[in-house]
């Protein structure tokens, strides 16, 4: 019920995860990420206790492949799970259990992976891994995986309609630098893209107003001087 991208970029080792899904609120219990770690997708049959303990694995050390080794191995139920991850070096590992449902696939590339379950074709992982790889790296990190999960939805996406998209930057805080949710709607990643419009102008100024709010512009409503 589920595509996804994990990524990571080169220039300001930034993490990012981008999911959609036919079910609602996929972001809520798929997306994980963790500053100058990386990040994980656990989708299928979820089980979300899967994303927090890989990024635990990988800020011990693991890679991102040793993380979904250790998982996989201990983990309840493996073969209903279906997982992206990516470390703190770029290196890309998935898995899909055999029970993945429907037309299942995974793609790994340069500083990104993407898994899916109930596709509409097999080659959507693979169009979503390929745009990011072909868009523009001096674009923010954000951009380019909602860029890439429309590429997603042009191959095909699911075989069902999407109801819900969510979009997890992080950067160099403990906190995330974009936290954006579609939670139903009937064109999600699009709308996921309007969200993303709207808050990339302003999402850095939030990140100064805490460290610094003696340098932080102004928020520009009534009543703010």
């Amino acid at each position: 019920m589920t595509f996804s991208i994990v990524a990571r970029c080169s220039r300001s080792g930034q993490f990012a995860v981008a999911v959609s899904s036919s079910s609602p609120a996929v972001a809520a219990r798929c997306a994980f990420a963790r500053a100058g770690v990386g990040a994980v997708t656990t989708q299928n049959v979820t089980d979300p206790r899967l994303g927090p303990w890989a990024l635990d694995l990988m800020e011990a050390g693991a890679s991102a492949a040793e993380a979904r080794d250790i998982i996989v191995r201990n983990c309840t139920f493996p073969s209903y799970r279906q997982m992206s991850l990516i470390d703190r070096e770029g290196r890309t590992a998935l898995w899909s259990g055999e029970k993945s449902l429907g037309t299942n696939a995974d793609f790994q590339g340069i500083n990104a992976a993407s898994a899916g379950n109930l596709l509409a074709s097999a080659d959507v992982p693979e169009a979503i891994v390929r745009s990011f790889e072909q868009s523009d790296p001096d674009m923010e990190l954000g951009l380019r995986v909602v860029k890439a999960m429309q590429a997603g939805v042009q191959a095909g996406g699911e075989a069902g309609p999407i109801r819900s998209a969510g979009l997890l930057v992080v950067d160099r805080e403990a906190w995330p630098l974009a936290d954006l949710r579609v939670d139903e709607e009937a064109d999600p990643v699009t709308r996921l893209h309007g969200l993303w419009s709207v808050w990339e102008p302003q999402m850095h100024d939030y990140v100064t107003r805490c460290l610094n709010p003696t340098d932080a512009p102004s928020y520009g409503v009534p009543g703010d001087e």
